[in-house]
């Protein structure tokens, strides 16, 4: 099952929410929206979006006011994406030149806090300040997490809680307070509320660690970056720290750390990671987070949306880039 295909009958919403992208990035004439607007152009899953859009059919929702929600929530999403290409001194991004290599750092972080700040002008109605405390809150978090990614970046002394702790803010957070704010727009029950705040946040666990696994299987063309750029970038992710519990491993690892400039000793670490037993291993953890989330699911009421997100997330748990 293609996310698309599960998704066709959202299709009009969708393609609203990224008009109204490209509507708020092109606003102002400055090098900002024009950075901003050649983000939007490298394109994107939008699960963001999705998770909102099918979170707000448990309740009653104001269609608008959804749509402006689904349209934060990616903002802050590619808010994060542009801080993290600078920490990562990442050059390319899905393919596409990344904001800090086509013009510099600091138009890097404006862009990424011009995106952060057109979020919360976003949501008006209904439960309006329940909504921005949560969006206030998730951006906090987010930024907490990139100030934890630079502290950690090339340490080799990491364990399993400080990574899933790092991805639990960069990634499942965001995944959570999608489908949370879905929920609460359109005025769902406390129960209702919290299942699909859980269920958001084991999917974006899952997510996350799919991620980190391409980041070794996958191609470069497939990535739109450098494979292992993770690693490149001195950063530990779940592969990594799984196959450095060999010795042989960890010591390549530590080798390249040491000396992060050497392209020998990256490829040395890259290709033991791969081949070790550290990538089924992370993939176990993946699925039992997707189990965890499936089973938020059991007690909702059986209607269209239940089953398209049963089905985004046997999609997401073996998409393959």
């Amino acid at each position: 099952m293609k996310l698309a295909t599960a998704i066709n009958y959202m299709n009009e919403d969708i393609a609203e929410i990224e008009n109204r992208m490209k509507q708020i990035t092109g606003e102002e004439h400055s090098l900002i929206s024009t950075a901003s607007s050649h983000l939007l152009q490298a394109g994107g899953k939008r699960i963001r979006p999705i998770f909102v859009l099918l979170s707000s059919q448990f309740g009653e929702a104001d269609h608008d006011q959804v749509r402006n929600v689904s349209v934060a929530l990616e903002l802050i999403h590619m808010a994060s994406l542009v801080h993290d290409d600078v920490i990562d001194v990442a050059s390319t991004r899905r393919g596409h030149e990344t904001i800090n290599a086509k013009w510099d750092n600091l138009t890097a972080m404006y862009t990424g806090d011009f995106l952060f700040a057109r979020t919360l002008e976003l949501v008006r109605g209904r439960n309006e300040i329940a909504i921005h405390q949560v969006l206030a809150d998730t951006i906090y978090q987010v930024c907490v997490g990139e100030i934890e990614q630079i502290r950690d970046k090339y340490t080799y002394d990491q364990s399993l809680f400080n990574y899933f702790r790092r991805i639990k803010r960069k990634t499942a957070l965001l995944i959570a307070t999608s489908t949370k704010l879905g929920a609460i727009a359109a005025n769902c029950s406390d129960d209702t509320i919290e299942r699909l705040t859980l269920y958001g946040y084991y999917i974006g666990m899952s997510y996350q660690i799919i991620d980190d696994i391409l980041d070794f299987t996958s191609t470069e063309k497939e990535l739109g970056k450098p494979v292992g750029s993770d690693l490149l970038s001195g950063n530990l992710t779940l592969p990594t720290i799984l196959a450095c519990q060999n010795g042989k491993i960890a010591e390549q690892v530590q080798q390249f750390f040491k000396y992060p400039n050497n392209q020998e000793y990256a490829e040395h670490a890259i290709q033991a990671i791969k081949k070790s037993d550290a990538i089924e291993d992370a993939f176990q953890y993946s699925q039992a987070y997707l189990r965890k989330a499936l089973h938020q699911l059991d007690t909702l009421p059986d209607i269209k949306a239940k089953r398209t997100l049963q089905k985004v997330a046997g999609y997401l748990g073996k998409r393959k880039f």
